[in-house]
């Protein structure tokens, strides 16, 4: 294996959403097959310091890693792919940029210079992007630069780009450009002119890309292959075909047919070694396409009108899915549509109801009234974040007969403060990056359904909250039969509840839809969707 690490640029051209982060992570997934150690980062233009204050309406979902960073949600394909760890320094935003730059001129340490876009933006862009793979020697650093080529707001990132090309020299990095190719239904023709504009802002801006991937609907000849490598200099090999397909996962494999990995290795004169070992992968692909059972499972949430909002749990119930042979069918139900009236019409034929984190009293009483009629009506519940304290709210007013018990997030009067905030959170007025974040272990008691998911009695996993249960109730809650069956062992936080008496009723503080990968579905999904599907049979 080489010594130095290699670097791959991934832009994108003509519209935005293309998917960068899905080739980006297909990309890695069949270096890593090969037996290179790969990472992913992903440089942000937005000046937001991280995606932590943003509306999920917005951006999507957070994500949040191991060490309690909040990033992009692309870093969630990039673990899920990888089956790796993401960090920190696996996103970059341009308010981070910023940020790191006027803290060194206030400190004195441009020696009273002027501190401009270049060099300084751009040295400090480049250190960023250099620091990865320096600190733990990867193989290969897959960069994805967001945005679409010809942003005012990513001109900096694509000069440290150029910049970087020149100083490491041809055979130490890459520039993978991804661009459409439009079907103008009307004439019936692909249409290669918007790639051609999109390469030649690239190459005004002082890159050359070394491989192009067309996003289609049709299959591109090889006629329309060649002209694109003429006009826009490339090898006709260089140019991959990525047809729309019915899922993500696909991508990788098509992309193994397509030979990107093959031609990244040649640019980068890299010893090809073996075929990629994708059998693995080949047969989730198998399982999600061919399922032996279907469910409907209701994400209950306040975002469900964007997909992207709840990403991740999308995701790990995908994998889920795919682990129990079934097609989870996700219906997407808005909480603040959810009534007395209409509970039992909008939740009757869910096999399972999944309640979705969030913040803030928007929607809260529709969560709560999902919240009580799967535990009335004994359909699997899965509840995350919100989602749990949601259930302690229902349970504390229907069952322990305390009126208006709520969280004091929703209402800082309530007489019964069953959620409250955190002691550590009390004084904390910065909204951005001072939840508790990250990995904390939990222990998880041995007759409990965690325990049949995890097969463990010690796990770790990550939060992002500043509420939690308030244990002042928890003697009360025991009684009745809500007991906490995960705790933190340092600061007796309850991480994670069960209801007795019940098929599968659990709710966690934490998120656990972060830690699941293609390679390993995460147990509590896992489980949640085989007890949803044994619900179905009943």
């Amino acid at each position: 294996m080489p010594h130095s690490t290699k670097y791959v640029f991934v832009t994108g051209g003509v519209t935005s959403s293309l998917g960068k982060g899905i080739i980006s992570a297909s990309l890695a997934k069949l270096l890593q097959a090969r037996g290179y150690s790969v990472t992913i980062q992903k440089l942000d233009p937005y000046i937001n310091v991280d995606p932590g204050t943003l509306n999920p309406y917005e951006h999507g979902e957070c994500f949040v890693t191991e060490d309690g960073a909040e990033t992009d949600l692309d870093l969630g394909h990039y673990e899920r792919f990888l089956n790796i760890h993401t960090s920190k320094g696996n996103n970059v935003t341009t308010g981070k940029i910023y940020q790191s730059v006027i803290n060194k001129e206030r400190r004195g340490e441009y020696l009273g210079k002027t501190v401009q876009v270049i060099p300084h933006i751009t040295d400090e862009i480049k250190r960023r992007i250099k620091l990865l793979g320096s600190k733990q020697m990867f193989d290969v650093v897959i960069t994805e630069i967001g945005g679409t080529v010809g942003d005012i707001e990513s001109l900096p990132y694509i000069e440290a780009v150029r910049q970087l090309r020149w100083e490491l020299g041809p055979t130490n990095t890459a520039c993978v450009h991804l661009t459409l190719v439009p079907y103008l239904a009307a004439s019936g023709e692909l249409k290669t002119k918007p790639t051609q504009h999109s390469v030649k802002v690239m190459l005004e801006n002082g890159i050359q890309p070394d491989v192009l991937v067309l996003r289609t609907e049709h299959p591109l000849s090889v006629d329309l292959r060649r002209k694109v490598a003429l006009f826009c200099n490339v090898e006709l090999e260089s140019v991959i075909e990525s047809i729309d397909v019915s899922t993500i996962y696909e991508v990788p494999l098509l992309m193994q047919k397509e030979k990107l990995d093959l031609t990244i290795l040649r640019k980068l004169n890299l010893p090809i070694g073996e075929e990629p070992q994708m059998k693995s992968w080949k047969q989730f692909v198998s399982k999600l396409k061919n399922p032996k059972h279907r469910i409907k499972i209701g994400l209950i949430g306040k975002y469900v009108e964007l997909p992207d909002a709840y990403k991740s749990i999308v995701e790990a119930l995908i994998h889920a899915g795919a682990s129990n042979e079934t097609k989870v069918e996700i219906v997407s139900v808005h909480s603040e549509g959810i009534n007395e009236a209409n509970v039992a019409e909008k939740l009757g034929d869910l096999k399972g109801i999944l309640v979705a984190p969030g913040f803030g009293h928007r929607g809260i009483d529709g969560k709560i009234l999902a919240c009580k009629y799967a535990r009335e009506k004994g359909v699997p519940f899965f509840g995350i974040c919100l989602g749990m304290q949601c259930a302690v709210i229902e349970f504390a007013r229907n069952v322990l007969g305390m009126e208006n018990a709520h969280s004091t997030e929703m209402l800082h009067t309530t007489p019964f403060p069953v959620i409250d905030l955190m002691e550590n959170q009390k004084g904390v007025t910065d909204k951005g990056g001072t939840m508790r974040l990250g990995a904390y272990p939990c222990s998880v008691k041995k007759d409990s359904k965690a325990f049949e998911a995890y097969q463990k009695t010690e796990i770790f996993e990550r939060h992002r909250h500043r509420y939690e249960f308030n244990n002042s109730y928890l003697a009360q809650f025991e009684e009745k039969g809500l007991r906490p069956v995960g705790v933190n062992p340092e600061t007796s936080l309850v991480e994670m509840m069960e209801l007795n008496n019940h098929p599968w009723y659990v709710g966690v503080q934490f998120h656990p839809e972060y830690k699941s990968t293609v390679d390993n579905p995460h147990p509590l999904f896992v489980n949640f969707v085989k007890a949803a599907l044994v619900f179905a049979k009943k």
